[in-house]
């Protein structure tokens, strides 16, 4: 019997490399892109189709992308108005994204949590860092969440990127489901 490696974590040096560009997109990817905007981005990087969830707005009966996942080349995307408004990478298998020179995807939580502290002393007092619910933190000028994600009987980390707007409220700017649950 073959077992299904769901744990297996991409090496580094077998992932795409991406950089981050703070709050205006990440790798190809652009805030405000729409999702066939998105899918001709993405198009010579991986063979994959994008498959979108589509939810009615109580105002409008017609209904609106508001999400995009690229289940094998680790990519979840969440659209607000149609437009990309938030990349979340997975820890095992997503794209490596650099911050100033910091791989951001598939690290130890707490070696990436002490560079974004030493990077916030470097900085403006309270400007810098912030934490969400259950002491997860997020980079105020980045404009990213280090969330975390199971990997066997270990947790690493599970970026998630967004745009300046979203910094306005959070917590409450992508759904529930964006945010991991470990």
């Amino acid at each position: 019997m073959v077992m299904f490696k769901w744990w297996d974590v991409l090496p580094d040096d077998e992932r795409q490399r991406w950089t981050l560009d703070p709050f205006v997109g990440v790798g190809p990817l652009r805030f405000g892109m729409s999702a066939g905007e998105l899918s001709e981005a993405l198009s010579g990087l991986t063979t994959e189709s994008q498959r979108h969830t589509s939810r009615r707005s109580e105002v409008n009966a017609v209904p609106a992308v508001a999400e995009g996942v690229y289940q094998e080349f680790g990519l979840k995307l969440y659209y607000r108005k149609e437009r990309l408004a938030g990349v979340v990478v997975d820890a095992l298998r997503g794209p490596q994204v650099l911050a100033d020179g910091m791989p951001l995807v598939g690290r130890i939580p707490s070696v990436l949590e002490q560079w974004m502290i030493d990077r916030a002393e470097a900085r403006e007092p309270g400007a810098e860092l912030s934490y969400m619910d259950a002491g997860v933190p997020g980079s105020d000028t980045l404009g990213v969440v280090i969330d975390v994600q199971r990997a066997g009987d270990h947790l690493l980390t599970r970026p998630v990127f967004v745009p300046l707007e979203a910094m306005d409220d959070l917590p409450h700017f992508l759904p529930r489901e964006a945010w991991s649950v470990c």
